[in-house]
């Protein structure tokens, strides 16, 4: 039996996630949180109680807080050049046939998007340009299929960091899906130094890849 996350909440805490009624209200919530890029994964009861997540916790919470307002729990994860960047997990949702998505970054351009996009491909794409390292390296490579969280509730990962576990090593081990060819890869060019600090507003530069790797 899977254990409900509104049933471990204080109610100030219930109170909360109750509070937040739509995608657009959810993305706030996640940007008032601190972004800590630990090895720690919190299942989304732990985020609610410690205030604070990265992306892969911060989408776990949005499945969830997504889940209560109707669309079903999905997460797909964003991959980059191998040891060039960290990959990125966002959960999805979907308005009349169109996908959006909710996420938790430590970067501008990576969090919310509306639901006008027609394929989960499209959608990726839109994150391409702002999916760079702090070497002004344009990171993203490929993405996951849509992963249904729904199909996870026997390991309660809403409420227990075991089951969070499990979920992470599934996302790892699902099939990747290639959005550049090798050429496509080698002309690339960096990202112009005016988009790079568009895209750095608002980021806690030591919770980056490559400055946080040298602490």
């Amino acid at each position: 039996m899977s254990k409900r996350l509104e049933d471990c909440l204080s109610q100030k805490e219930l109170n909360l996630f109750l509070s937040i009624r739509s995608p657009v209200q959810l993305q706030a919530y996640l940007d008032s949180l601190p972004y800590i890029a630990e090895e720690r994964n919190r299942s989304p009861l732990a985020v609610l109680r410690d205030g604070q997540c990265h992306c892969y916790d911060g989408a776990l919470l949005a499945a969830a807080a997504l889940r209560r307002m109707g669309f079903p729990p999905l997460l797909i994860d964003l991959w980059p050049e191998a040891g060039m960047d960290d990959d990125h997990v966002l959960a999805l949702y979907r308005v009349d046939g169109y996908w959006g998505a909710v996420a938790k970054s430590n970067y501008a351009g990576l969090r919310f998007r509306e639901p006008i996009h027609r394929s989960v491909r499209e959608l990726v794409m839109t994150y391409f340009e702002n999916f760079y390292n702090l070497e002004h390296v344009k990171t993203l490579r490929s993405y996951t299929r849509p992963f249904d969280l729904s199909r996870m509730d026997n390991v309660n990962w809403e409420t227990d960091e075991r089951g969070v576990a499990v979920i992470e090593k599934r996302m790892h081990d699902l099939r990747r899906y290639p959005l550049l060819t090798e050429k496509m890869i080698q002309m690339l060019s960096p990202v112009d130094e005016r988009a790079f600090q568009a895209g750095m507003h608002g980021t806690n530069i030591e919770q980056s890849f490559g400055r946080r790797n040298n602490l």
